[in-house]
C-alpha cells in the first residue's frame, strides 16, 4: 500500500503538536534555574555535534561550506546562547519598588518554527534555545531539502533537554515535511505564534496563517565605500563576509556602491583579495542564470564562483572568492542588482556620498526595505547624514554585514531571525530573541487617587443646603472650609 505523504505529514503534525502541548504545560511549572539547566545542555550538545550536522546540511542541501556551517552552529550555540543565558524569563522577571511595578512573564505556548534550506541546522538550533528559554515548545517544519539534518538537529536537542531534565516532546520536527504540513502546523489550533525564516512565500503564509507571527523579509544589502574609509580593510571585511558559507545568510552585501575618488584603489584591491571582474560578455552570462522566472535561481544559491561559473557556461580562475559586475541601473531586468545568495556582487560608482545615498535608496526600494546596510566611513557626520533616513532595521559601520546584521562583530543582539519592521511587513524591527516570545504580565500597585467628579458633586449638595434654609455667617465659613479641604486647596 502506498502511503499518501502530504496526509501522513498532517497527520505527524498533529501528533507533534499535542506533544507539544502536553510538555509545554510541564516547563511552565519550571522555575527559572530549571529551566536554564535545560536550555545549557541544548546548548552544550549543539556545540559538541556542530562540525557533524554542518556536514549533513551541505550533503543533504549541496548549500555552503561545511566549515563556515560549523562557525554557524557554533555562534548558535556559543554567541547567542551567551546572550540569552541570564536573562529574567520565568515568574517574576522584574521588580520596580519605587514605582510598585513588577513584570511577570508567561510563555507565549507552542512555538510553529519554519527553518530554511539555506541554514537549516543553526537556525533550528537557535530557534529551540530562545523557545525554551522564554518557557515554550516549539515544532519544527523543515523545508523539504533540508528535511534530515534540519530533524537530526532537533532529535538532538530534545534528547538534551530531556537528559537536563525537560519532559518529552517539547522540541519536535516533522521528518517528511510538506506544503500541506507547514500550512497545518502554522493554522492548527494549539500553535500560538509562528517563527518564520525563510522564502517571501513562506513567510508572507506564516502571516495569513490567522496567528501571532514572527517572519523575516528579503536582504537586498547595499554597502557603500566612502573616500575616508581605509579601502583595504573594508575590502577584507566586504570579501569576508560575502564569501562566508557563499553567501547564504540574508545579511550578506549584494552590492558595492563606490566614490569615483577612490574606485581605482578599491577595485585594484578587491582584485588583490580574490575578486574576480567578469566582462561584458561574462557579466550577460551570469545575469541569464542569476533569476528563473522572475524568481532566484536556486541552482546558485550558495554556490562556490566556479560552480556558477560552470552553470553560466564560463570560466573563471580556480583562487576566485567572489564574482563582481559593473553595473549602472536597479531593477528586476538588472539581475545583479537583486538579492543573490551567492559570491556575487554588483559594483556601482558614484560622485559623491549623496549619490551614494541615492543609489542604496534605490537598492533597498528594490527588495531589502527594512533589512540591513553597511557603510565604510570614518567620518562620522557623513555617517549620521547618509544613514538617517534609510528604512533599514540596522545599519553596519565597518564591519562586514554578515556578521554584524547578526550582532556577531557588533553590539546588536546576537540572533539568526532579523526583523524587517514595518518597512519590510514585520511586525519588529529586533534582531528576535527570548523577549519576543513570551508576554508579559503588569502587576500594578495604586500609587495616587484619581481626581474625579467627587469633589465637585461634594461642592454642589453644599450649595444645595445653603439655598434651602437659612444659616449663620459662622456656618457658611465651616461649609466653605471644608469644601476647600475635599479640593485640596
Amino acid at each position: 500500500m502506498i502511503q499518501d505523504i502530504d496526509l501522513s505529514s498532517v497527520q505527524e503534525v498533529r501528533q507533534c503538536l499535542e506533544e507539544a502541548r502536553s510538555a509545554q504545560k510541564q516547563i511552565e511549572k519550571m522555575d527559572q534555574e530549571q529551566v536554564d539547566r535545560i536550555v545549557r545542555g541544548m546548548a552544550e550538545a549543539a556545540k559538541k555535534d556542530a562540525r557533524h550536522l554542518a556536514a549533513m546540511a551541505v550533503e543533504e542541501t549541496g548549500f555552503g561550506k561545511a566549515d563556515d556551517k560549523v562557525t554557524k552552529n557554533l555562534f548558535a550555540a556559543n554567541d547567542i546562547y551567551e546572550s540569552i543565558k541570564d536573562m529574567k524569563t520565568i515568574g517574576l522577571i522584574q521588580r520596580d519598588d519605587q514605582d510598585q511595578l513588577w513584570e511577570i512573564a508567561q510563555p507565549v505556548g507552542v512555538i510553529a518554527g519554519i527553518v530554511p534550506s539555506t541554514n537549516p541546522t543553526s537556525t533550528t538550533i537557535f530557534k529551540s534555545l530562545i523557545a525554551v528559554k522564554a518557557g515554550n515548545a516549539i515544532v519544527f517544519n523543515p523545508h523539504p531539502s533540508a528535511a534530515k539534518c534540519t530533524y537530526e538537529t532537533a532529535k538532538l536537542l530534545q534528547t538534551a533537554a530531556e537528559q537536563a531534565g525537560a519532559p518529552k516532546g517539547l522540541i519536535g520536527c516533522v521528518s517528511e515535511p510538506t506544503l500541506d504540513s507547514a500550512h497545518e502546523l502554522m493554522t492548527h489550533k494549539i500553535t500560538n505564534l509562528i517563527l518564520a525564516t525563510g522564502g517571501s512565500g513562506m513567510v508572507k503564509a506564516a502571516y495569513s496563517s490567522g496567528k501571532p507571527a514572527y517572519g523575516v523579509g528579503p536582504g537586498n544589502v547595499p554597502v557603500y565605500i566612502h573616500k575616508s574609509a581605509d579601502s583595504q580593510a573594508a575590502v577584507r571585511r566586504i570579501i569576508q563576509s560575502k564569501t562566508f558559507d557563499n553567501g547564504t545568510i540574508c545579511s550578506s552585501e549584494q552590492a558595492i556602491i563606490v566614490e569615483k575618488e577612490i574606485k581605482r584603489k578599491v577595485v585594484s584591491e578587491l582584485k588583490r583579495q580574490g575578486a574576480y571582474f567578469l566582462d561584458d560578455h561574462e557579466k550577460q552570462r551570469v545575469a541569464a542564470v542569476i533569476l528563473d522566472n522572475g524568481a532566484l535561481n536556486s541552482k546558485i544559491v550558495g554556490k562556490s564562483p566556479q560552480t556558477i561559473a560552470e552553470i553560466a557556461g564560463i570560466i573563471v580562475p580556480s583562487d576566485a572568492r567572489v564574482l563582481i559586475a559593473e553595473e549602472e541601473k536597479v531593477g528586476t531586468d538588472f539581475p545583479f542588482s537583486v538579492e543573490k545568495l551567492s559570491p556575487i556582487l554588483a559594483l556601482y560608482t558614484v560622485r559623491d556620498w549623496q549619490e551614494g545615498s541615492e543609489r542604496c535608496t534605490e537598492l533597498l526600494d528594490l527588495g531589502g526595505l527594512g533589512h540591513t546596510l553597511g557603510i565604510h566611513c570614518e567620518d562620522k557626520q557623513v555617517i549620521e547624514n547618509f544613514c538617517l533616513d534609510k528604512k533599514v532595521s540596522r545599519i553596519v559601520v565597518n564591519s562586514g554585514t554578515t556578521f554584524g546584521g547578526i550582532g556577531a562583530t557588533t553590539s546588536i543582539q546576537p540572533s539568526l531571525t532579523l526583523g524587517c519592521g514595518s518597512s519590510g511587513n514585520n511586525i519588529t524591527s529586533d534582531n528576535i530573541g527570548p523577549q519576543h516570545l513570551m508576554n508579559k504580565k503588569r502587576l500594578a500597585f495604586g500609587i495616587k487617587e484619581m481626581n474625579t467628579g467627587e469633589s465637585t458633586e461634594s461642592l454642589n449638595q453644599q450649595s444645595n443646603r445653603v439655598e434651602n434654609r437659612t444659616i449663620s455667617r459662622e456656618e457658611v465659613f465651616d461649609i466653605v472650609k471644608s469644601v476647600l479641604q475635599e479640593l485640596k486647596i
